[in-house]
């Protein structure tokens, strides 16, 4: 990989209030490092938990500071995330 290719990190607003995660579908190329910042807010409610169950990824979000989460990008696919209750969703596809 060259020293020159760039990262792909892409933010993800989460808000129980405003219906979940904004946006609800974040897209990165394969084949580059790829990260999702996600952006606390005020009203987390059930939010306070991130869980990609196909990767085995379950992160705790404390409202206060961003959390990031490391997505692999080796092939395509599609990964599906959702709070810790499991009602609000959303997805990151790598092609």
């Amino acid at each position: 990989m060259s020293i020159f290719s760039k990262d792909q990190t892409k933010k993800v607003v989460v808000n129980a209030e405003n219906h979940g995660y904004k946006p609800e579908t974040v897209t990165f190329k394969q084949g580059k490092p790829a990260q999702l910042k996600f952006i606390p807010s005020d009203n987390m409610g059930c939010m306070n938990e991130v869980v990609f169950k196909e990767l085995g990824i379950d992160e705790k979000l404390d409202g206060k500071k961003e959390v990031t989460v490391d997505i692999p990008t080796d092939k395509p696919g599609t990964y599906n995330y959702a709070c810790g209750m499991d009602m609000f969703h959303g997805k990151v596809v790598v092609k």
